[in-house]
């Protein structure tokens, strides 16, 4: 790691053009003309600077980038997939640790430097998806942040000794416990949270659950998930990934919800669906709630879709929700960055004098153009050092 770093003529989040010195992995000032000796220089021509993206939802142990095209002629229910998925882990031969550094060295490439990553556990394969990526958080420690959510995506109670499983993962270092659909995978929604939230309680760590639910059955695991944050006092702590159901049609229900996730301090994130009914981004910001965002499966067995890029995400989340005005563009790219910080509770993250040394340099004459372009990151800085350049790593094997 370089100990210290000048990025001249810079516009941090689009506005005023300033130099930023970072030392010892951290931003020491942000300033015009900035002097320094003894420093590398990297000269940001105008470009604006922002905090490292944030990758805030995805499944790092499951991609197929760099094997061969997969044929997707999977059912289209959402059991049809997870069972399909299962299998293909065996048939496909997928190296979950080979797979999560793919997917990670390109996520860096565009400008992610926290990536939090659903990795499942489950009686069939057991904690080889954990032991995979932590193996690659580890090799990439110097050049991305990688945080593990025990996910039990086959089921949790339906599938006996899989929430052993999950005490395992969390023993071996795992941060955040998971859970997904009390009524539709397990059907038993009761017992599916209860266990959930112990381990949590138990552990000391956050929730983050993905809820599929729709509408009023969605709503009512969601009231569910409340009962139990309040109980716990994990308020901060939880987090509801997808929450298709914040997008039905009932707007007082929808209103009512919105005010307890702002009251307990629940996040919520999204990856601004094409194809579901979706939060509403502006209107949960407007009540006081964190939302993050994520790029979840990339090119899997779900679908074919996906490529890492957060910036390519945040254009995604404006057009599901009808962001036009440069304004709410930048509401967009507050989910993937201090939205999706939120979601990960990472205390030192920022572009202000203090934070982590995490910095990225986009083209555009505004951050709305720098979104919707997405053009190539022109510098990704982690922790002071230069891990990217022109949307290619720099310095890794």
């Amino acid at each position: 790691m370089s100990a210290r770093l000048l990025i001249k003529n810079v516009r941090p989040m689009g506005v005023a053009e300033a130099d930023i010195l970072i030392q010892h992995g951290r931003i020491a000032s942000i300033a015009p003309g900035i002097a320094a000796e003894g420093v590398r220089v990297e000269e940001g021509g105008g470009r604006i600077a922002i905090p490292g993206l944030v990758e805030a939802h995805t499944h790092l142990d499951k991609s197929l980038l760099g094997m061969k095209w997969y044929r997707n002629e999977v059912g289209p229910k959402l059991l049809d997939k997870i069972e399909n998925e299962r299998q293909a882990k065996t048939d496909l031969g997928i190296d979950p640790a080979l797979q999560s550094r793919r997917q990670a060295l390109q996520s860096v490439t565009f400008g992610s430097t926290h990536i939090r990553s659903h990795v499942d556990v489950d009686t069939v394969h057991g904690l080889a998806g954990i032991e995979g990526v932590m193996h690659t958080r580890e090799e990439l420690a110097d050049i991305v942040d990688i945080e593990l959510v025990a996910f039990p995506q086959s089921g949790l109670m339906i599938r006996e000794g899989t929430l052993d499983l999950m005490r395992q993962a969390l023993e071996r270092g795992v941060e955040v416990v998971g859970g997904l659909d009390p009524c539709g995978i397990d059907r038993d929604p009761k017992g599916h949270l209860d266990a959930v939230f112990d381990l949590a309680d138990q552990y000391g760590v956050p929730v983050d659950i993905h809820l599929h639910e729709p509408a009023e059955l969605g709503a009512f695991s969601m009231e569910m998930i409340f009962e139990r944050t309040r109980a716990l006092a994990m308020q901060g702590h939880v987090t509801i990934s997808h929450a298709f159901c914040l997008g039905m049609s009932d707007d007082a229900y929808v209103g009512r919800l919105i005010d307890d996730l702002a009251t307990l301090s629940i996040r919520i994130v999204t990856t601004g669906p094409a194809s579901r009914p979706a939060p509403p981004v502006a209107r949960l910001r407007a009540a006081g709630v964190v939302v993050g965002s994520g790029n979840d499966g990339i090119r899997d067995t779900w679908g074919p879709y996906g490529n890492g890029d957060m910036l390519e995400r945040a254009m995604f989340v404006g057009l599901r929700n009808n962001f036009r005005r440069d304004d709410e563009m930048d509401i967009a790219l507050d989910t993937v960055t201090a939205g999706g910080a939120a979601v990960m509770e990472l205390s030192d993250y920022g572009l202000s004098e203090g934070c982590g040394g995490d910095v990225v340099l986009l083209d555009g004459e505004t951050v709305a153009e720098a979104i919707v372009t997405h053009a190539p990151r022109a510098l990704v800085v982690k922790r002071g050092r230069v891990v990217a350049r022109d949307g290619r790593l720099e310095g890794v094997a």
